[in-house]
């Protein structure tokens, strides 16, 4: 947002005679106008679009002239009957150089007629050629040329600094080109305004140099087409523009598409924009900066003036170096400042543990050393903590919402916030600028600087650029005698890509921790794997191998009892027995040993299966047991189906109703239900089996879950050998889900399980 101040320029009566004149003018015209399809060139060239069968489609009126063809005449006819075969196929061969798309040659037209330098390439699927008169500065030796434009370049090289670079650039290309005036613009981002840093111009002009120009001279179709071509050339501002025939393209409402043409005549705003400053001519090349555009050379001549092909094609390669030699330069200064905080970035990784995001709490001053902020704020599973600085909890509040969604490792930065969520500008003072490092799921790191207030100075009143004037529709006037002192305010101090660069390094640091983390985890589940993998053939063998000498040792005590117990004693007897009973009970654990064994190494066959036909033939096991301790079942509703392997399935609920029936209360109604609780978006279909019993205390509710563990005395509540719910529990996990339990002692006990993957919670 701007405060413009009062004019103080020695021009006041101009300007207010141009706001006398009328409204502000709909500059929404200009900022949307199609510039590459207003279907007329300049009319010191001419041009023809020829389609796939080799006949003229459109040409333009300048052909009459040029060509001695009118465009009723060319359109229709093969394109061979003015270049002649030969220059048909030096205009193919041209195209399929490796260049490609674009391509500049010489030729005769008609073949006995004048020389013409033709630029040739593709636009809605036709082949378009546009013709220029050659000057009489033939042939072009490129020898003669070269050794200027190596001298340009060699002191662009020398240039250390960006303003030292362009300024170097705009005085050989004012050599080259001869224009009066050549300025140097760099954009305060990729739509915002640019600003003269650098300039040559001749004698008893005004300097331009500090002076910032509004966005709106430069809108955003004219700034695509700057990114996708490298220069604009405008031979005369006050030519009259050569219509092409027809207007619109066959089958089509619209215009041949210009984009990539160099004789594209100019929208009427910009030409009345040029004549407002007294210019006659211009050419603008681009400068890019990761193909987005940096800033512009722009030039301006006070008379009509034509370039030849050639001096654009220096400019071109001259703006194409020079963009690189800026970036070389960015570039360069971002090592520098990156390795100058390289000792943070270090000490702070260092500190990093395996989960580097719950590391960074205490981290705040190293976090500061890293990117140059008023304040530092982490935020954690939806909480913001400020680590270094200060700034307002409201501002924090009203930030969240305003930013982008971003991925682990992004980073976003915005010098003025208040472009992007106007809710921030009441705490603009407080917070202007942010940047931001995403470590996912909504955790991130935002360095975050106040509002900096700065003066500037415009060429235009940026409040109002346009105005109607006594001479028509004119821009209000541009230049050093018609200023304007404004504020800047809601903006920050921009971030650097230094800046931007140290929080990526960062973000990848985390990210290298977090997979090495997750790749040693990783390489610890495949161990365990194999571990239990291998534990479970180790105990199925030794328990099968168990089995024989327990009999063994069993039938031998029988037989002795048998043929000697007449001539044994009482006590002999009585160890007898107790051998045959400990043998008895050995061979009954490690039938449960090996059961337990074989749940980690038999396939599971999983399909839809009945709930309640599962419990049903469950019962025809457990249903005595319940009877016997007189606790009633209650079935889940028919219809309800579960994934499962059935036999497994059916194995957990025997154990389940079985362990209901064992630890029933002591007095009536004794109960158990099995039911299944429904998936909801954040939890999978969980099976429960609640019962009224004796319940289980929390401090042992994982104990319960081991294999071979009991609460309760060996013979109580029926005896056992303490292996059913850890079986259930290896059962469940083998269908890739899990099991917990709610229970309160007196009151019963309720198990849960699911048979897939639950990311809810354990209740």
């Amino acid at each position: 947002m701007t405060d413009t101040g009062a004019a103080f320029d020695p021009a006041e009566r101009d300007r207010a005679a141009e706001a006398a004149a009328g409204p502000a003018f709909d500059f929404s015209v200009c900022m949307t106008e199609p510039i590459h399809r207003l279907g007329g060139i300049q009319s010191y060239g001419a041009l023809l679009a020829v389609a796939d069968d080799g006949r003229v489609e459109v040409a333009s009126s300048t052909t009459t002239r040029l060509l001695g063809r009118t465009p009723e005449e060319l359109i229709g006819t093969p394109v061979a009957d003015l270049l002649g075969e030969d220059g048909v196929a030096a205009v193919r061969q041209t195209l399929d150089a490796p260049t490609g798309d674009r391509g500049l040659l010489a030729l005769r037209v008609p073949e006995d007629g004048p020389e013409f330098d033709v630029t040739v390439y593709r636009a809605d699927g036709r082949l378009v050629l546009e013709l220029e008169p050659a000057t009489t500065h033939r042939p072009f030796r490129f020898s003669q040329f070269y050794p200027s434009v190596r001298t340009a370049l060699t002191r662009l090289q020398h240039g250390r600094t960006v303003v030292d670079v362009c300024a170097a650039a705009v005085a050989e290309i004012r050599a080259i080109t001869g224009y009066d005036r050549v300025v140097a613009y760099r954009f305060e981002g990729r739509a915002g305004p640019g600003e003269v840093i650098a300039e040559a111009i001749a004698d008893g002009l005004e300097p331009w140099v500090g002076l910032w120009f509004p966005a709106t001279d430069i809108p955003p179709q004219a700034r695509r087409l700057y990114e996708r071509n490298w220069i604009r050339v405008i031979n005369d501002v006050d030519d009259a523009t050569s219509a092409l025939h027809p207007q619109a393209l066959p089958g089509s409402s619209e215009p041949l598409d210009l984009s990539d043409s160099t004789l594209r005549t100019v929208s009427s705003f910009h030409l009345e924009y040029l004549r407002n400053i007294g210019v006659g001519s211009s050419m603008s090349v681009s400068l890019l900066h990761e193909g987005a555009l940096w800033g512009l050379i722009a030039c301006h001549g006070m008379a009509p003036r034509r370039l030849d092909p050639e001096v654009r094609a220096a400019c071109e390669f001259f703006g194409v170096t020079l963009s690189l030699q800026l970036a070389a330069l960015q570039e360069a200064e971002t090592a520098r400042a990156r390795q100058e905080t390289r000792t943070a970035l270090s000490e702070l990784v260092s500190t990093l543990e395996t989960d580097p995001a719950r590391s960074l709490p205490g981290s705040g001053g190293l976090l500061a050393e890293l990117v140059r902020s008023d304040a530092v704020v982490l935020r954690l599973d939806g909480v913001a903590s400020t680590m270094a600085g200060e700034v307002e909890p409201a501002a924090l509040t009203a930030l969240w919402p305003a930013l982008p969604d971003l991925t682990a490792g992004a980073v976003w930065a915005s010098e003025c916030l208040t472009e992007h969520a106007p809710a921030l500008a009441p705490h603009a003072d407080d917070l202007s600028g942010v940047l931001v490092l995403a470590l996912g799921d909504g955790d991130l790191v935002a360095w975050t600087r106040r509002e900096r207030r700065a003066d500037r100075t415009w060429a235009a009143d940026p409040a109002q650029p346009v105005q109607l004037g006594p001479h028509g529709e004119r821009l209000t006037p541009r230049g050093s005698s018609a200023v304007y002192r404004a504020v800047v305010r809601g903006h920050s101090l921009p971030w650097t890509a230094a800046d931007e660069a140290v929080a990526a390094d960062l973000g990848r640091a985390m990210t290298t921790i977090t997979l090495r983390q997750a790749a040693h985890l990783a390489g610890l589940n495949t161990q365990l794997r194999r571990a239990n993998q291998d534990l479970d053939t180790f105990a199925h063998a030794a328990a099968h191998e168990m089995k024989e000498p327990l009999r063994g040792i069993a039938a031998t005590v029988a037989f002795i009892g048998e043929d000697a117990g007449e001539t044994l004693d009482a006590t002999t007897l009585r160890r007898l027995e107790t051998v045959e009973s400990l043998a008895n009970r050995m061979d009954e654990l490690v039938n449960s040993l090996l059961h337990f064994a074989q749940l980690g190494q038999a396939d599971l066959r999983r399909e839809p299966v009945s709930l309640h036909t599962a419990t049903t033939r469950a019962l025809e096991i457990a249903g005595a047991r319940l009877a016997e301790n007189d606790v009633r079942p209650t079935l889940p509703d028919a219809g309800v189906t579960v994934d499962a392997d059935p036999a497994r399935l059916e194995e957990i609920l025997v154990n389940l109703l079985v362990n209901a029936a064992k630890y029933a209360r002591a007095g009536n109604p004794r109960t158990v239900e099995v039911g299944l609780r429904p998936a909801d978006t954040d939890r999978a279909p969980a099976v429960f089996v609640r019962d009224n019993g004796i319940g289980i205390p929390e401090v042992h509710q994982q104990d319960v879950l081991r294999l071979f563990r009991r609460l309760h005395a060996r013979d109580a509540y029926g005896g056992g050998h303490g292996a059913g719910l850890a079986i259930v529990d290896r059962i469940v996990q083998r269908h890739g889900g899990r099991l917990w339990l709610d229970s309160v002692p007196g009151e019963g006990t309720t198990v849960w399980f699911t048979l897939e993957a639950d990311p809810g919670p354990q209740s």
